[in-house]
């Protein structure tokens, strides 16, 4: 048990584990280490998250570490729908708040809101990130490569803006149904708000985890392709500190 691959292609760094319990363990301690070292740098450290089912290990794992002084951790997350109401069961916010934001004692937690007007909600959240730039990303990569909802036909590795509101592919909302959070494919909104690539990949530490089978291709697209908005989540090969941690079954394209 414990690694079965370890490689680096180009600046990405790859370790894969043979159970999806290995892997969120290592990742959950690897981001604890990030935050244990910044915290020793820094008065705050500022940390950006995503939700998702792939998050689950990691994120009890993270929440379970000791030496860390959450009350100097600020809290992000990276993309939430449009038009469900906060506290709505499927919103990201709540997915978090039941994972990671009400399990330690953050110094502050900041929502993107899916309910408010979107323009100004982007506008808001961006000052935010500009006020509080991104330390340490906890990001995991969609069915078709995206990552928060950049998906390929709305992402832009160079985009100008931090947060902005985009249309979602069926494939990516296919996943939401996959993952379990709705139950059609219908009851699936189709507008998200979401970090940018830029926004996501500015942060000095990205520490990604990859479960499933269902994610297969979409790793060996990220680990073999170009680096492209094809496949948004390349980015992160070009990134000075990304580390892609992932089970036997979404590295089985890779061994």
């Amino acid at each position: 048990m414990g690694i079965i691959l370890e490689g680096q292609k180009d600046a990405l760094r790859l370790r894969a584990y043979a159970t999806r319990a290995e892997m969120g363990a290592a990742a959950g301690a690897a981001a604890a280490g990030k935050l244990r070292a910044l915290l020793e740098e820094k008065d705050e450290v500022n940390v950006i998250f995503a939700a998702a089912p792939s998050q689950n290990e990691a994120l009890a794992a993270l929440a379970a570490a000791e030496g860390i002084d959450w009350g100097r951790v600020n809290a992000f997350h990276m993309d939430e729908y449009v038009g469900l109401p906060a506290g709505h069961p499927a919103t990201f916010g709540r997915y978090l708040d039941e994972h990671i934001f009400s399990r330690v004692p953050f110094k502050t937690v900041h929502y993107l809101r899916g309910d408010a007007p979107a323009r100004a909600e982007c506008e808001r959240y961006a000052a935010l990130l500009e006020a509080f730039p991104a330390d340490l990303v906890m990001l995991g990569i969609g069915e078709n490569g995206h990552i928060a909802f950049n998906d390929p036909w709305v992402a832009d590795l160079e985009d100008p803006l931090l947060v902005k509101e985009v249309q979602l592919d069926e494939v990516c909302r296919m996943q939401q149904v996959h993952d379990g959070c709705f139950s059609s494919l219908d009851s699936v909104p189709t507008h998200a708000l979401t970090l940018t690539v830029p926004a996501l990949a500015r942060a000095a530490h990205l520490v990604c985890t990859v479960p499933a089978a269902s994610k297969a291709r979409a790793v060996a697209a990220t680990w073999n392709g170009p680096v492209s908005a094809d496949v948004p989540a390349t980015v992160m090969r070009r990134h000075p500190d990304a580390v892609l941690f992932c089970d036997a079954d979404s590295a089985a394209l890779l061994l």
